[in-house]
């Protein structure tokens, strides 16, 4: 079976591709300024460092599931997702992780601002896939102008979309694993399912002094513009910046040092108590069994019913 080829005069291409990634890239600016004024209405907050887990205690199901059950669980329907090969069944895992989601009421800020992270690659995978993907018998293509490298496969363009509507179900995946516990409980977690204490640790002090690193360096960088210093492409740029980064390097060398000497002072001896007592519960491994049937649905699905 041969391809099903479109002739359209050259014009319209500005229509299609040009208007489109126009528009998607007004929603997402739309998106981040009213995530932001819905965020921190009366402050200029930091964007550049994401919170990892929220510390306020909910009331749902996922806030009292176990967070062993909880991290294998969602880890495991992750790999599902990014394994399906139908746009349908990628939206009813965009619908399914939307529902939780709303169930547990994360901010429509938070959750706008993670999806976000992801707009420009998917921006760009929308835009380029159509008219690189090879065609295949039984594709539908749009030639413009009859210029054969302008070529628009419509099977890109889905696949693109499944590709899309996958990172979009896994990404709203991660705010009920990271946002339903605390951070130092996840890495608990994580610890009791055979990763190394070390590795745990580093992550929470990580997190955890990641913006003081970052408000230093605003500062060093405010103090630097107020003394005269603007950004230009010469070498006297190049050797301010250098000193800069170096200073800065310092200086967080000595704050780990003192945060290391507070750590021993206050008995620290490679390990830290436990933030909580992990009991598994039945109905622990009930919703377990409640998520892995939602996969195995989807997979069942995806793989032999469409």
């Amino acid at each position: 079976m041969a391809e099903t080829i479109h002739h359209i005069p050259f014009w319209y291409l500005p229509l299609l591709v040009i208007l489109p990634i126009a528009a998607l890239w007004a929603g997402v600016a739309g998106l981040r300024k009213a995530a932001r004024r819905k965020t921190a209405p009366n402050r200029d907050p930091d964007w550049s460092v994401p919170p990892l887990a929220d510390e306020k205690q909910g009331r749902s199901f996922l806030h009292k599931w176990d967070v062993r059950c909880k991290i294998v669980t969602i880890v495991v329907f992750s790999f599902v997702v990014a394994s399906l090969g139908h746009l349908a069944a990628a939206l009813a895992a965009v619908a399914l992780s939307l529902s939780v989601a709303v169930m547990i009421k994360v901010p429509a800020a938070r959750l706008m601002l993670r999806l976000l992270a992801l707009a420009g690659f998917l921006g760009m995978l929308l835009v380029v896939m159509p008219f690189t993907v090879p065609a295949h018998p039984g594709d539908t293509l749009v030639m413009f102008g009859g210029v054969e490298w302008l070529t628009l496969n419509f099977r890109g363009l889905l696949l693109a979309a499944t590709i899309a509507a996958r990172a979009v179900a896994i990404a709203m995946l991660m705010e009920p694993l990271l946002s339903t516990a605390p951070l130092p409980v996840t890495l608990h977690g994580l610890c009791r399912l055979g990763v190394p204490e070390m590795a745990a640790q580093m992550v929470l002090l990580s997190n955890r002094y990641v913006h003081v690193f970052s408000h230093e360096a605003r500062r060093m960088s405010a103090g630097m513009q107020l003394r005269g210093f603007r950004k230009r492409t010469d070498t006297a740029t190049l050797r301010t910046v250098a000193n800069f980064l170096g200073m800065l390097f310092v200086r967080s060398f000595e704050r780990t040092e003192r945060v290391f000497d507070a750590m021993r002072a206050r008995g620290y001896q490679g390990r830290f108590p436990e933030p909580v007592k992990l009991r598994l519960r039945a109905s622990d491994l009930l919703i377990c069994l409640a998520w892995l049937a939602a996969a195995a649905a989807l997979m069942v699905w995806d793989r032999i019913i469409l």
